[in-house]
This record gives structure tokens, sequence and C-alpha cells, in this order.
């Protein structure tokens, strides 16, 4: 539970509130806290918490969630039934990530959320960017979108690489690199970069001595 990230529903409709969180608990490697309903218990809960993200609506009965979003300092996606072009405007210039409009089905939060987490892993542990993570962190927020005209497209090789993984089933490089009839170190630069944008997962396995061993799989959709 130490590595999911945490999140806090606010919704003014308890039944609601925890049906999102349930949804979110389902989603590997994301937590909810108990959901809150009003803006301030969300700043009480966001001070005592700290949250990674926050799921906010728009209605609340002491305060609007787009104003609540200018106080809060921390990630937002906004879960509304405020449709209105307005509302999505100015959820958008104050920062909210993604705006979601009720009733959606479970997995498209769910697949909201996995974009989130692949944005939070291509901007961890780095003290510098490039400009094309930085645009491939900003795209992994929105996956569907068609991508832009200079965007990088997939070499032959690299989608040999990335079709070889299983999911459910890591694979070293050396195995990866057998499948596809290419080196192992030519397969460990493919895999980086699959890693780098978010397309592959790694996992460490520990032997009884020396240093662990990288496996590869695919990231979840």
């Amino acid at each position: 539970m130490s590595d999911d990230l945490v999140v806090l529903v606010v919704d003014d409709d308890f039944h609601v509130g925890r049906l999102h969180a349930g949804f979110v608990n389902a989603v590997p490697g994301f937590t909810a806290l108990t959901p809150v309903g009003t803006a301030e218990q969300a700043m009480r809960t966001v001070h005592a918490h700290q949250p990674d993200l926050v799921l906010l609506d728009v209605y609340l009965p002491d305060a609007l969630g787009l104003d609540l979003l200018r106080a809060l300092d921390v990630d937002v996606i906004m879960l509304t039934a405020a449709a209105d072009p307005a509302s999505v405007r100015t959820a958008v210039r104050r920062g909210a990530l993604a705006y979601l409009i009720k009733p959606f089905p479970n997995e498209r939060l769910a697949r909201t959320l996995r974009a989130y987490s692949r944005y939070r892993r291509l901007l961890a542990d780095r003290d510098a960017l490039t400009q094309e993570t930085v645009d491939r962190a900003l795209h992994a927020l929105h996956p569907g979108e068609t991508a832009s005209p200079g965007e990088r497209t997939r070499s032959a090789t690299e989608a040999s690489v990335l079709a070889a993984l299983e999911p459910g089933v890591p694979l070293p490089a050396a195995e990866i690199a057998r499948k596809v009839g290419i080196s192992r170190a030519t397969a460990q630069r493919y895999l980086s970069a699959l890693a780098e944008d978010g397309s592959v997962e790694i996992q460490l396995r520990y032997g009884s001595t020396g240093r662990p061993e990288h496996r590869y799989g695919p990231a979840a959709p």
C-alpha cells in the first residue's frame, strides 16, 4: 500500500462518494481515503493526509468545487454532473487534469486513473526532464487523443519488442531478444524507450545473490 497513489473523493452525495471510492480501490496501484462531502472537509483532509489526487465534484453544499480547485495544491480530476462549457473551461484554466461528466462507467474512471499513473511515472525520480519526456507525460494523461503530426511513431523493431511482451508474465531482456531475433543490447535499448513513454512496466526479481534482474511486461491499458 505504501507505493499506492492515494486518492480523495469529494462529492456531496455520500453514496456516490462511496461508489467512486470503491471504483478507485478496484484499480491496482490506487487507494482511496474515506470520501468527504464538503469543501471544508476536503481542505482539512488534504492538509492532514496529503493525497496524490483529488476527485472533485463541482456542486458542494458550502462552496463550488471550481472555487475549491484554486485553493488545492494537489492534482485534481473533476467528476461532476456540470456539463456546461463554462465549467469545463474554468476547470481546465484552474488546473484540472481531466474532466469526467456523470454518469460514467467505472471503466472510464479506471482508464483515467491508469493514465494518471503513467503520467506520474514519467515525471518521477528525475533531476531534469527533456522536452520529449514532458510531451510524453502530458500525452499520457489523454492516451485516446489523436497523435500530433510531429509525434514519434514506432519502428518495426520497437513494435516487435512490444508485441513480444506477455501480460502477467514479465520477461527478462534476454528472453525478449530471443523472441524478436535481436541482440540483448538492442532489446534493452528499445525496452528502456518503451518504459520511458509508459508502454512497458519494469519489475525487479531478486535472486539469492547479486543484482536484481529486470523483467518487462506491458503497461496496463
